[in-house]
Parts: structure tokens; C-alpha cells; sequence
């Protein structure tokens, strides 16, 4: 028997074309009132990542002002540095200047004063400078703070001490400026 239906062996009609499923979305996934709250925190939100982002470039803005201050006062700091021991030394010159001008009007004992006086004021800039003498007669050689000069035989003095300063050496707040050259002590032979 023949006809027009197409029938598998199992006897049970086929349909004769694929019908493709399709899901059918709502017009309106959310709710209204959840859809004005989500579009209202992602404002917020982006808001949000407005103010911060300023609030970074803010940030960033000043600490490159600040880095340029430090090194603008590290600059400045470096220039004028000796300026107040600068200013110390002037009246050591003023005071040198005018003894050299008086060198040959004066009698000895004023021009001993006037150099005594002189010593003074530079002794005076040295330790508001905190600058000291190193002088180290009788004190162990130490070729950390001292330059030999010459050996000597003593018989009184202690082997390898300072015997006698040649120039005295100095110190900054205990950094070593100039050794001291020292004539140094051995054994007599």
C-alpha cells in the first residue's frame, strides 16, 4: 500500500522537515525598578573609578613636586654650604689684612698681639665648626691620623710614639681633614 506519508520500519510517521528550536527571551529580562538600580550603581561605580583615577594623578602630581623640592634643597645645600663657615673667616681675613697694612708702622709687640688676636678668631670658627687640632705628642703612632716624617731615636720616649708634631692635622666631627706630621719615636740603637 502505497502513500504519500513516509512511515519508518517502526511504522510511526517522520515528520518531513527539521524544525529548528528556537528559545523565546522575555521583552524585559529584569524588572524595571532592578534595572534603574543596576544602571545607578554602575554610575556610581564609574564614578567612583573617576575619583580615583584624579585622586592617582593628584597623588603622583605632588610627589613629583616634592622630589623636585628635595633635590632643589639638596641642590641649595651643596652651593651654600661653607657659607657660614665663610662667613667665620672673614674677620680672620679683615684681621690679617690689617696687620699686613701695618707691618711696617708697628713695633713688634703690637704685631705679636694682632696675629695673637688673629689666631684667636680663627681658633674661635674652628669649633663653632667643631674643627679640632690634632696634636698627639706622646701618643701612640697611628698611621690612621698621623704622617711620619722622620724616625728618631729617644731614649726617653716610648718606641713608635709622637715625639714631636711638625704640623698639626685636623679632624671635622671626628672625620679625619689633615694628618698630623709627626716625628716619631724608636728605640736608640
Amino acid at each position: 500500500m502505497a502513500s504519500s506519508d513516509s512511515t519508518d520500519s517502526s511504522g510511526h510517521g517522520a515528520p518531513e522537515a527539521d524544525v529548528e528550536s528556537t528559545t523565546v527571551l522575555p521583552e524585559n529580562p529584569a524588572a524595571p525598578d532592578e534595572a534603574d538600580a543596576l544602571r545607578l550603581a554602575l554610575e556610581a561605580a564609574e564614578e567612583q573609578v573617576r575619583a580615583s583615577r584624579d585622586q592617582a594623578l593628584r597623588a603622583v602630581a605632588e610627589l613629583e613636586n616634592v622630589r623636585k623640592r628635595a633635590a632643589r634643597d639638596v641642590e641649595q645645600a651643596h652651593r651654600y654650604a661653607v657659607e657660614k663657615l665663610a662667613q667665620e673667616l672673614l674677620p680672620v681675613r679683615d684681621s690679617l689684612e690689617l696687620a699686613v697694612a701695618n707691618a711696617g708702622r708697628g713695633d713688634p709687640a703690637s704685631l705679636v698681639a694682632g696675629q695673637e688676636a688673629t689666631l684667636k678668631l680663627l681658633a674661635k670658627a674652628f669649633e663653632r665648626f667643631s674643627i679640632q687640632v690634632l696634636d698627639p705628642v706622646g701618643e701612640p703612632f697611628d698611621p690612621e691620623r698621623h704622617e711620619a716624617m722622620v724616625l728618631q731615636e729617644s731614649a726617653t720616649a716610648a718606641p713608635d710614639s709622637v715625639l714631636t708634631v711638625v704640623q698639626p692635622g685636623y679632624e671635622l666631627n671626628g672625620r679625619l681633614l689633615r694628618p698630623a706630621r709627626v716625628i716619631v719615636a724608636r728605640a736608640p740603637a
